[in-house]
């Protein structure tokens, strides 16, 4: 928990108003609490300032700001590593065991603008990049519930697509480039592989679609979760799932299993296969044949598939 001053914090009656502007030094020279941060517990008033900046902050994947469930969602503090329960995370989480006001503003530096009291409703851990667009690791984000403020319509990417979601599963054009790695590392560009991957998907349903085959991809949200997961490819017709990978190692193969067992608890897809550049080693052929799984990779301009009967001619 936090520590307070022994002394107890002074009475300094709280004067800002919703949508007021103030210089962040000005601030805290009035209220305390740490003048850099995005959490600033106070030892001199009973008060928790925590600061803001969406804009920012969707660039490294921290989807701060009003989410569908009229709550305000907002990323902990700590830029390496997973993120712990301690220090400003802590000051938000005990709060109210405390006696502390949770005072949220818009803005990290400068001129701030005071978005109202909120208090803690729960946390989750969610994906996103060390700072620098390091490797991935947990993050919590806090539910905050507005105490003296009216919810308001998500503006974030992500919190747009989970206002737009209808039910857990969504058909979206296979020409729409989002993938999951853009909701939890948007300022990252594709890898190699990602890209070596969008062009096999490209390729094998311009192969589909000229046999008369539709092709889609599918948005899917769990319950619970936080952040879409995207299938490759789908083809409707034959009830056919594909996840592709840019290269034939066990580790991507391993990767494109979990992905086509987790895709397949939402659709009806009987028939599941990883689409890959060139034709897999025998023993990768065995341990996905035996997981009732398939592979299928270019040949010329054709196709085969370690299941002859998986693709049409």
């Amino acid at each position: 928990m936090t520590e307070v001053s022994s002394a107890g914090p002074e009475v300094i009656e709280w004067d800002l108003e919703l949508g007021d502007v103030i210089e962040r030094k000005q601030l805290h020279a009035k209220y305390g609490g740490r003048t850099q941060g995005g959490i600033g517990p106070s030892a001199k008033t009973p008060n928790v300032m925590i600061f803001t900046d969406p804009i920012a902050g969707e660039k490294h994947g921290y989807y701060d700001g009003w989410m569908p469930d009229g709550l305000f969602h907002y990323s902990g503090e700590g830029q390496y590593g997973d993120q712990r329960m301690l220090s400003g995370n802590a000051s938000i989480l005990n709060h109210q065991a405390e006696g502390r006001a949770l005072r949220v503003f818009q803005g990290a530096r400068g001129r701030v603008t005071y978005l109202g009291e909120f208090a803690a409703a729960g946390w989750y851990e969610a994906d996103a990049p060390e700072t620098g667009d390091g490797p991935l690791r947990k993050v919590i984000v806090f539910m905050l519930r507005p105490v003296d403020a009216s919810p308001q319509e998500p503006r974030t990417k992500l919190g747009r697509l989970l206002a737009s979601q209808v039910g857990t599963v969504t058909q979206i054009d296979i020409e729409q480039h989002e993938t999951e790695k853009s909701f939890v590392q948007p300022n990252q560009e594709p890898y190699e592989a990602e890209r070596r991957e969008s062009k096999l998907v490209q390729r094998f349903s311009d192969f589909l679609r000229v046999r008369g085959y539709e092709v889609v991809r599918h948005r899917i949200l769990p319950p619970g979760e936080t952040r879409p997961l995207l299938t490759d490819l789908y083809a409707p017709d034959l009830g056919l799932l594909v996840e592709a990978k840019g290269s034939v190692t066990r580790e991507n193969v391993r990767m494109a299993i979990g992905q086509l067992a987790d895709y397949g608890r939402f659709m009806d897809a009987p028939r599941r296969a990883i689409l890959v550049p060139s034709e897999p080693r025998e023993d990768l052929v065995e341990l996905v044949t035996g997981l009732g799984q398939a592979f299928i990779w270019p040949e010329g301009k054709d196709y085969r598939s370690s299941d002859p009967q998986l693709l049409p001619r």
